[in-house]
């Protein structure tokens, strides 16, 4: 029976570690139904956390010999309220104000009650008529006025104001450095257990990727960057983020708050589009199963959203609350693993090429695209070192072939589960093209992935008078 009878999944899934997914029992479950990418929310976690349930990753990975990825989210820049006595009661229409000077407690009694907040240049950040949300939007209030270290605000909408809720500033430049001090610790011992990608929070121009890839670089860090788009800076400056990031996340969660909610798809589409034309992976994130988090089923609506995002061709989805504290993690994944393999199946949604991919060695990789294309139930096969040509044939998105990927490092095999339709395998390559070749198909063939008849469109260099030329063959699997 054909290696291709049961597609292989293109669309990749990360899931975020918490409370429900950080015994090795539960880890083995998600890694073996097909997860790609477990993700540390550093919001939740603090290093000596971080670096167990690594080192827990790498040992369960290795035991059942399925390789994941792992990427640690920083925090980044954020402005939270301070601590309250006990829950204060808004109602729309009344005074209320937030106190810039450090340690000021909450006052839910006075004449006009107040708040603490933790960033003490809001003040001069925001101005007269701006709007601040507070607790994922659930709470309005207007700008006032300012007085001494007060911002005095009009409630706009009723509700509860608790302890260190978060708040969000639509439209106002914040001048908190995007890589903050925690956020530095958080990633050195990321580095030190060697985790594969740093996504950077609340990303507002290329230049806070810039500055962490430097970070990156004096480490001697090979992590790769994951910028996260969250507020309506970064959608100003979509362009210059994705090209300096290596992927891109849609944080629909914040982005939803700070943009109106009609927005949102046109800004996921916008975005999806980009990357795409780029060349770089882009995850969606947020909200994907999240009924999921207290029921078994999902609604019907969060069915769809997957499948757009797998019709968008995105590279990832992702699994927040749902993995991190749900009730059903692993049924989670193979829910999203059962829709992404059924939209795929149909085919039919091929992009155009990317816009901007145009050297002389991405065009010999469309010729194999074309191929593969116009063959049933053929694949590729590639070869790497550092990645570059799996990302590539990744990027020009063959409608239905998966691109099983070699490579000689254990690293780059991790990098390469971000990227849609990469199915990698660790292998020594020989010195020898045709060798290599040989040595990989029966490396598939052990695996299952390919049977005697199925087509293989292999991508590589050959040796021609003592110098490599790239090269597209089509081979029948003895």
């Amino acid at each position: 029976m054909s290696g291709f009878s049961l597609p292989q999944r293109l669309t990749k899934i990360i899931f975020t570690l918490g409370p429900a997914t950080q015994s090795e029992e539960i880890l083995e479950e998600i890694i073996r139904s097909g997860a790609d990418v477990a993700r540390i929310n550093m919001a939740h976690a603090n290093p000596e956390s971080a670096r167990l349930i690594v080192r827990r990753i790498r040992e369960v990975s290795q035991r059942i010999g399925r390789e994941i990825a792992i990427m640690m989210d920083i925090k980044g820049p954020e402005i939270r309220t301070g601590d309250v006595e006990a829950p204060i009661e808004l109602k729309a229409g009344e005074t209320f104000d937030f106190s810039v000077r450090a340690g000021d407690p909450g006052d839910s009694h006075g004449e006009i009650r107040s708040v603490g907040v933790n960033y003490a240049d809001l003040i001069n950040d925001i101005s007269i008529g701006d709007i601040m949300l507070v607790d994922n939007g659930l709470m309005r209030f207007e700008v006032l006025k300012k007085i001494d270290h007060l911002i005095r605000c009009q409630v706009l909408t009723d509700g509860q104001l608790t302890s260190r809720r978060h708040i969000n500033l639509p439209g106002v430049k914040v001048n908190l450095p995007a890589f903050t001090a925690k956020d530095r610790g958080d990633t050195i011992v990321g580095i030190e257990e060697g985790i594969d990608f740093i996504a950077l929070s609340f990303v507002r121009e290329g230049r806070d990727i810039r500055n962490l890839r430097k970070f990156l670089q004096e480490q001697k860090s090979p992590a790769r960057i994951i910028a996260k788009i969250e507020d309506q800076s970064a959608i100003t400056n979509l362009e210059e983020i994705i090209q300096e990031c290596d992927a891109l996340m849609v944080a629909r969660g914040d982005l939803g708050i700070e943009c109106p909610l009609e927005e949102l798809p046109v800004i996921q589409r916008r975005a999806v589009r980009a990357c795409f034309d780029r060349g770089r992976a882009v995850i969606i994130a947020t909200h994907m199963l999240e009924s999921m988090i207290e029921s078994p089923m999902p609604t019907r609506a969060e069915v769809t959203d997957v499948a757009n995002a797998v019709y968008e061709e995105a590279d990832c989805v992702m699994l927040s609350g749902e993995t991190a504290i749900g009730k059903y993690p692993v049924e989670c994944v193979r829910t999203l693993d059962k829709i992404a393999r059924r939209i795929e199946a149909e085919g039919d949604v091929v992009f155009k090429k990317p816009a901007l991919l145009s050297s002389e060695k991405i065009k010999v990789l469309e010729s194999a695209v074309v191929l593969a294309n116009q063959l049933e139930n053929s694949a590729i096969l590639t070869f790497t070192r550092r990645g570059f040509m799996a990302g590539a044939l990744s990027a020009l998105r063959p409608a239905m072939a998966p691109i099983y990927t070699i490579t000689n490092s254990v690293q780059t095999l991790r990098h390469l589960r971000l990227l849609r339709g990469v199915v990698p395998y660790v292998m020594p390559l020989s010195s020898d093209p045709n060798d290599t070749i040989e040595n990989a198909i029966r490396l598939l063939q052990r695996e299952g992935r390919v049977a005697p008849g199925d087509k293989l469109i292999v991508v590589t260099d050959i040796l021609s008078h003592d110098r490599l030329i790239d090269s597209v063959q089509l081979r029948t699997v003895r």
